[in-house]
């Protein structure tokens, strides 16, 4: 699948498939210590604080899957020790759950708003009611519970109803890269076992703190993302790049690379398209080879660090991605140009009466006419080279060693390599550049 990438296996286990691990580790080899009244006091305040981060950074999605989780374990937890309402409960947890986290996951985030929240709150609140229902309907109708076994067989529709769920939701994360719905895959993982561990009720306790946790946990997490990530092209930010510079080591090499003519985009087709090349460009940053990690450090310019490498040793990395970025062209349709008129002309446009059909045939022509936009990029790159001489390796000289070099390839024409280093390669500029 294309969209397994190191830094999406990355994001999908940190932190909920980590913490979920940790916690089956603690489950089966007898490490865990804690008392039941301890357990379910790590579960209320999981549950709360991961409520109150929820609210805080206005994550209704993630609130929703806690109000399931605090849900689910309410309805077994009041129905504990009474085996006519305990199994009809089970079973119904073990279909409500899954759903109600697809339908969670396939939400949009539109913030902590009543219209946002209220819609799902009430097909909760009914789910609630329904289950009571069900369970009152259990009485008289018995069904022996093995109390000397550790666990509870489910129904097998509970098993598959739970792998279509998860895997729905993995698919989900996939396409968005986001750790709300990683997060919703291991929680839902962590709830399967503590169902399916209802009987030995520290175990299963375990198992709702680890559920509730890995969803608190995704809010920390994407707050780290927002921090330290580009929101528009999911490249590390100028923050995670000064924090990598403070953890570099002689020798390494810095390159600044610079969109031509990126204002030209902008005025010309507006900022959507400026948007579309950005993300275009930093797409083929993301995969420079060479050992390199690509930041976008504002506007158009990005930041390449090379950590153990030398000029001579990235050069030739560089001119592969300036070459790849240069091949690459991306289509724009010619409705997309500002060419249509602003203002009220273009507003009172429709009412000027029926349109000649030979005008809709033109319309229609222009639509399906694709404007291809070719992209290029400058870059400058400098070394911080071994040397008892603090201007040779602070990183701030060398960033501006490396500007230095970017304005000359600027000033040579665009559309190539510079560099500050001693070792040059030779200057020929690219056939047909604009």
């Amino acid at each position: 699948m294309g969209g397994w990438t190191k830094t999406t296996l990355k994001l999908l286990l940190v932190p909920g498939g980590v913490l979920l691990f940790g916690v089956m580790a603690l489950a089966y080899t007898g490490w865990l210590t804690l008392a039941l009244p301890a357990l379910g006091f790590l579960y209320y305040c999981s549950l709360l604080g991961g409520m109150l981060l929820a609210w805080r950074f206005h994550s209704s999605r993630t609130f929703l899957a806690l109000a399931v989780v605090f849900l689910a374990h309410l309805a077994i937890g009041l129905t504990e020790g009474q085996a006519p309402y305990l199994q009809v409960t089970l079973q119904a947890v073990a279909v409500l759950v899954p759903l109600n986290f697809v339908l969670i996951a396939l939400m949009h985030e539109r913030g902590f708003t009543v219209e946002s929240i209220a819609p799902v709150g009430l097909l909760l609140f009914v789910q609630s009611l329904t289950v009571a229902v069900f369970c009152g309907s259990a009485h008289g109708n018995p069904v022996k519970l093995a109390r000397h076994t550790a666990s509870i067989e489910l129904p097998n529709y509970a098993w598959l109803l739970m792998a279509a769920a998860g895997a729905l939701i993995l698919v989900r994360f996939v396409l968005t890269r986001k750790p709300a719905d990683s997060a919703l895959f291991w929680s839902l993982g962590a709830l399967f076992l503590a169902l399916r561990f209802t009987l030995e009720t520290r175990i299963s306790t375990l198992y709702w703190v680890a559920a509730a946790c890995i969803l608190g946990a995704s809010i920390v997490e994407s707050s780290y993302l927002l921090a330290y990530h580009d929101e528009l092209t999911t490249l590390p930010s100028r923050r995670a790049f000064n924090d990598a510079l403070l953890r570099l080591k002689e020798p390494y090499s810095i390159a600044v690379v610079d969109i031509d003519h990126f204002k030209r985009f902008n005025d010309g087709y507006g900022h959507d398209t400026g948007d579309q090349v950005l993300r275009l460009v930093a797409a083929k940053l993301a995969r420079v080879t060479g050992g390199g990690q690509a930041y976008r450090c504002g506007g158009e310019e990005f930041n390449i660090l090379f950590p153990g490498r030398n000029t001579a040793e990235v050069v030739e990395h560089l001119e592969k991605l300036r070459v790849t970025i240069e091949r690459s062209e991306f289509s724009l349709r010619a409705g997309e140009r500002r060419s249509i008129p602003r203002g009220p002309d273009r507003r009172n446009e429709k009412r000027r009466g029926r349109p000649r059909k030979g005008d809709a045939i033109r319309e229609l022509a222009q639509e399906k006419t694709a404007t291809p936009l070719s992209v290029t990029v400058s870059i400058g790159v400098a070394t911080a080279f071994n040397s008892n001489s603090k201007e040779n390796s602070d990183p701030e000289t060398v960033l501006q060693a490396a500007d230095k070099a970017l304005y000359r390839a600027k000033a040579n024409g665009r559309n190539r390599l510079e560099t500050a280093a001693n070792l040059r390669r030779p200057r020929v500029k690219a056939a047909g550049i604009a």
